[in-house]
């Protein structure tokens, strides 16, 4: 049987691991977009029968390209692959015409099911579990070389993390959390406060940090909470007073709890350890950005920094998180990295 696959997202990690959950009988017609417009491009020319479409991407998301397809009346079937693993997610794409949806990572298992399921493959197609795991290049020349950094990988562990912890903020809040795409970048620590690209200037940040360590990692990860989303905040989450600073700290100390302690699991998973928590402290109320981060100023080792934003849906919620790691954890990730890549 041959099918005509598209996988379209803007992690070439992400991608790799797509190609690499496919049974090798539809290896060999596998093509690659890194964004929305990119596959929109290939698919109006009628080059794919089914989609594998990430969610969250720059430019035109998975959300718009669902939206074209289904006005444009595009002839492909579309199998939504993300992170965020909110139920309400799941239920806008398949009110957009996705057939089904599967979490990152990706799972081989569930993507042969869903291929039988939807009649793209046949039992007796299926080959044995170690061939099924081999790189795409190796079992298909047509299929392009995937090439993944230590930025790229980083980035789509930290959306898979990311997923997990918004699914639990929504889950736990009954609303939709709005993600961003997470950025990477080595900093000093003088330059920490360049990281936070979404905090605007006049406004007053609260923040609260917890370390973490785990085997060949460790590091320190920070929440700045605008001000102004105080008093939102802690009517969503029920609290009898919802103004002061006593409340203003309960909000800090449980979202860092919620968000944290889900994240920081989610990347322990994905890197196959476990990280031990610190405790969380706060670092600072009421103040701008920079001055925040004051406290890394002094330090002269590079950073490894993940940032990622949270907003809540049709509320004037906003936070940031800064995922830290020491100059000493390069070694481990790398090393990780090197595991997947081959």
């Amino acid at each position: 049987m041959s099918t005509q696959i598209l996988i379209c997202d803007d992690s070439a990690l992400a991608r790799k691991q797509m190609a690499c959950a496919l049974p090798s009988c539809l290896a060999e017609h596998v093509q690659f977009a890194k964004d929305g417009e990119e596959a929109l491009q290939i698919l109006r020319t009628g080059q794919a029968e089914l989609l594998f479409l990430d969610l969250n991407m720059p430019g035109l998301d998975g959300y718009q390209v669902l939206e074209h397809i289904r006005k444009e009346d595009l002839p492909v079937l579309t199998i939504v692959v993300s992170g965020d693993i909110q139920p309400e997610a799941r239920e806008r794409v398949r009110m957009l015409g996705a057939i089904d949806f599967i979490k990152k990572p990706t799972n081989t298992d569930v993507v042969a099911h869903l291929l039988q399921e939807y009649g793209f493959l046949r039992a007796e197609e299926l080959q044995a579990p170690e061939t099924r795991h081999e790189a795409p290049q190796e079992r298909a020349s047509a299929a392009p070389e995937i090439s993944i950094s230590l930025n790229e990988y980083l980035q789509e562990t930290a959306n898979v993390a990311m997923g997990r912890s918004s699914d639990l903020l929504a889950r736990l809040l009954r609303t939709f959390v709005q993600q961003s795409i997470p950025k990477v970048a080595f900093l000093a620590s003088s330059e920490l406060h360049m990281a936070i690209s979404a905090a605007e200037a006049g406004h007053k940040y609260s923040a609260v940090c917890q370390g973490f360590t785990g085997a060949g990692i460790a590091g320190e990860a920070l929440l700045l909470f605008e001000d102004a989303s105080f008093q939102e905040m802690a009517e969503l989450l029920h609290y009898d007073v919802i103004e002061g600073d006593s409340v203003n700290i309960e909000v800090l100390m449980d979202m860092s709890s919620i968000l944290f302690g889900a994240f920081l699991n989610g990347v322990g998973d994905q890197l196959g350890i476990k990280l031990g928590l610190g405790h969380p402290t706060v670092i600072g109320q009421h103040r701008p950005v920079n001055e925040l981060l004051e406290h890394h100023s002094n330090r002269e080792e590079q950073l490894l920094c993940i940032e990622i934003s949270y907003a809540i849906e049709n509320r004037d919620i906003h936070c940031d998180m800064l995922i830290l790691f020491t100059e000493n954890s390069i070694p481990f990730l790398e090393k990780h990295l090197e595991y997947l890549a081959n």
